[in-house]
């Protein structure tokens, strides 16, 4: 019952979010098809029926499974089961029905292993071992004092004491600018021998409640960075939870959560591993923790005069540090300094960066420079709510900034209008508005007095306090208008960054938008361009989310929604639904001021139905749905039949994933009516054929969800005509069409039929270097030779896909295909 209860679980929660791939969407469908024989057994049977040959029990008594939407034909199932209490009792339904019927109890065991779960234990969602990521960023090598904090956090470690599935966990707490994120760098590098399982690392930008992550993004990022493909991520925040303590239950891991604004932030975060470590910064106490999981509260303080002398000296030199005083008074100048810093890490190093790099500059200076600027502030008089500009940051910082040259405090304030998480040398020139060759130089300058930290090669960010006072120095001396006019700069070139990426991720869909008019697919494009377009795009994922939320603030609605558009490719393949949701939001809100203001009437519904798409990965179906009603109607009103049949077409995928196949039916055939009424040389014309031969083989899925298989073979063969007319070759779906007809005659009993529709599919995969979908059919094609009892043909089967699997990484296919083959050498049948 448990394993039964769990599958039901993972796989209607993961079907409408894809999480599983095609062997979820499988697992689903069959699901369904298994319910569906529930209720036929339930249904008064006919006397003049045939008894069913499957069955050892021709009365078996199942009940009725009690889903949501119990009710209608009894060979059609009730829609997906959307929460726990249905699911449990649809859960209990098949276990009463197996110990009834022994033919069912064969077929819900077959689904049982088909889905990754031999016997009661699951397939592990990764492979012990497939990832030890490295995510920590560099040590400081100027890091100072803190002699103490290794040992402390080692004697955590040590100690004991700690029930099984409790972690050492330490809470690093102290104000912005202490050092907080040094500290436990530095502390995770020292002690990284002890954690040879990998090192995870996220700031969680906890400054303040608004620009703090959800812990969701955080798991996601995790849990990538463990080889948990993005097909398989769940969807709620629960669910990856889970996921995330079992990838990380049998490791050895250090994990930094740097920055956190509260408990709820980080508590779905914490691993379930006693020999694993957990370090947290934050500004805050985060008292709770002390208690549960009883975590070490450790308070940084600033460092004494003797330290900070010690740390300037590191970051200037033994000898330059000697030499930058009059003869016996070099070592008082450096304390003065010292002292002027507040024994803060941030503003020593500031102040040592700018120090290091001007060879005659004098401690005595510094020193006097900084008083005068402390004695100017104090005349000041600033508001209450800027009293902390008062603090040794902003101090050093205000100096720092008073020496740089005109055009790098030009970028540095330029830069400091938004919070980018991160600064490439692209958004630097343009925020600049000169040069790649100038900003790069600029961006050296400003590194190198440590206004900007480097995180990457040509990568750089601000620490939090320094952003602030170059936004302030902005709002003092730039005019608004020519600071808005540098955010659309930058975001402007992570539209056009992100629009020619998007177009080699998925070169044939049909896009909106003028930063597509002068872009044209690469004339000869390689197998590997397409991920690796994906990979750019993952790398700027975070800058583009930031570039949607910043053409909100500033108004820039033709931006904003352009850039959703762009991101389709990323989000359709990598998921992060969270960040998805938020942006297409704010997309969809600029669509219709857009329009509202002469832009493109199209655009709306268009963002709607990615929207949609989001809200589906989140498994919030009312949402979903009611996005693409609202879709539909948008691009109807703008008498957009392409962008209407999208809609319509989406609808029906949401539906076929619920299990209403027979609305699914309706919507691919409102689809295809609409999409008909766009006449020769009207806009979408050129893609309506091959949109009909899309929706011809979503009807034949639908069908074969009904049990209508003859028809879906009908529908599909139609599918294939449609493809082969295409004037440009759409080999991929051809090979799509060829995996449907072998599922749909392998489901309707006659395997030898599938497996010559799996060869074709084989075939086709192979020439499209498809590896997942190759593998996919030879997982299928070992189905059939199983149904055929050919163990031998089954291995064989089996063996290319696992070879296919690891290729592409798939470790939750590689252990599932694994156990069969362990199954298969064992002699064990079903």
């Amino acid at each position: 019952m448990a394993a039964v209860a769990s599958a039901v679980g993972t796989v209607t929660s993961g079907a409408l979010s894809g999480a599983g791939g095609e062997m979820g969407r499988r697992s689903s469908e069959a699901l369904a098809g298994l319910v569906r024989r529930m209720r036929r057994q339930n249904a008064t049977p006919d006397p003049d029926a045939p008894a069913d040959p499957d069955d050892d029990t021709p009365d078996s008594g199942v009940s009725d499974p009690g889903v949501s939407g119990a009710g209608g034909r009894a060979d059609e199932p009730p829609p997906l089961p959307a929460t726990e209490e249905e699911r449990r009792e649809l859960a209990r339904a098949l276990w009463e029905g197996s110990r009834t019927s022994p033919g069912f109890a064969r077929e819900v065991l077959a689904w049982l292993r088909e889905t990754g779960w031999p016997g009661t234990r699951p397939v592990p969602a990764v492979a012990p071992g497939a990832s030890r990521p490295r995510m920590l960023p560099p040590a400081n090598a100027a890091f100072t004092d803190r002699a103490s904090l290794p040992e402390q956090i080692a004697r955590e470690l040590e100690g004991g004491g700690r029930p099984a599935g409790v972690p050492a966990v330490v809470v690093l707490v102290g104000p912005g600018g202490i050092g907080k994120t040094a500290a436990a760098v530095h502390c995770a590098h020292l002690l990284g021998e002890r954690f040879p399982d990998g090192q995870l690392y996220i700031d969680l930008e906890g400054q303040s409640v608004t620009t703090a992550l959800p812990p969701s993004e955080a798991l996601v990022r995790f849990l990538d960075r463990l080889g948990v493909p993005a097909s398989r991520m769940p969807a709620d925040e629960q669910r990856l939870s889970e996921l995330y303590r079992d990838c990380a239950a049998e490791r050895r891991m250090v994990v930094v959560l740097d920055n956190a604004h509260s408990e709820r932030q980080v508590r779905p975060l914490l691993t379930a591993a006693s020999e694993s470590l957990v370090i947290i910064t934050s500004r805050y106490r985060l008292d709770g923790l002390t208690a549960d999981p009883g975590a070490r509260v450790i308070k940084l303080d600033p460092l004494s005069t003797a330290d900070s002398v010690q740390l300037l000296t590191r970051i200037v030199g033994q000898g330059a540090t000697a030499a930058r005083g009059p003869a016996g008074a070099g070592a008082a100048a450096v304390a003065a300094v010292a002292r002027r810093c507040g024994g803060i890490p941030l503003a020593l190093c500031e102040t040592g960066a700018r120090v290091a790099v001007r060879e005659h500059l004098t401690w005595d200076t510094v020193e006097r420079q900084l008083s005068e600027r402390a004695r100017r502030r104090e005349q000041e008089a600033l508001p209450m709510d800027e009293r902390s500009s008062r603090d040794a940051v902003d101090l050093t910082t205000d100096v720092t900034y008073g020496e740089l040259s005109p055009r790098a405090a030009l970028l540095y304030r330029m830069l400091g209008v938004w919070p980018w998480p991160s600064i490439t040398v692209g958004a630097a020139t343009k925020a600049a508005d000169g040069t790649e060759e100038e900003g790069r130089a600029l961006l050296d300058e400003l590194a190198g007095v440590h206004l900007l930290e480097e995180v990457g090669e040509e990568r750089y960010r601000f620490h939090d306090l320094v952003r602030r006072h170059a936004e302030r120095r902005g709002e003092a001396e730039d005019r608004h208008a020519d600071r808005a006019a540098a955010v659309r700069r930058v975001v402007g070139w992570y539209l056009g960054f992100a629009a020619a990426a998007d177009l080699r991720v998925i070169p044939g869909r049909w896009r909106l938008g003028a930063a597509y008019a002068r872009l044209r697919p690469p004339a000869e494009r390689g197998p590997e361009d397409g991920r690796h377009a994906l990979a750019e795009l993952r790398a700027e994922r975070e800058n583009l989310a930031a570039a949607v939320r910043a053409a909100e603030h500033y108004g820039f609605d033709d931006l904003a929604w352009q850039l959703c558009e762009a991101m389709w490719g990323l989000h359709l393949r990598l998921g992060f639904h969270e960040q998805w949701v938020d942006t297409h939001l704010k997309g969809v809100a600029a669509a219709r001021r857009s329009a509202a203001e002469f832009g493109d009437p199209r655009a709306e519904g268009r963002i709607l139905v990615q929207l949609a798409f989001a809200h589906m990965g989140l498994g919030r179906l009312a949402e979903a749905e009611e996005a693409l009603l609202d879709a539909a109607a948008a691009d109807e009103r703008a008498r957009h039949h392409r962008g209407q049949a999208s809609a319509v077409e989406a609808l029906g995928l949401l539906r076929l994933k619920q299990w209403r196949y027979p609305e699914a039916e309706r919507s691919f055939q409102e689809a295809q009516r609409v999409l008909r009424r766009i006449g020769p040389g009207e806009d979408g014309a050129r893609d309506v054929p091959r949109a009909l031969a899309l929706l011809e083989h979503h009807i034949g899925r639908a069908l074969r969800g009904q049990g209508r298989h003859d028809e879906a073979v009908r529908r599909l063969h139609g599918a294939l005509a449609l493809f082969r007319a295409l004037p440009e070759p759409d080999l991929y779906n051809e090979g799509r069409v060829y995996m449907s007809l072998g599922e749909t005659h392998l489901q309707a009993g006659d395997p030898r039929a599938a497996r010559v529709c799996l060869d074709a599919a084989i075939a086709t995969m192979g020439r499209e270097g498809a590896e997942l979908q190759h593998a996919d059919a030879a997982e299928m094609r070992a189905r059939c030779a199983g149904a055929l009892a050919d163990p031998a043909a089954e291995a064989e089967d089996l063996r290319t896909a696992l070879a296919l699997y690891e290729t592409a990484g798939d470790e939750v296919s590689v252990a599932r295909v694994d156990a069969r083959l362990a199954e298969l050498a064992r002699g064990d049948g079903l």
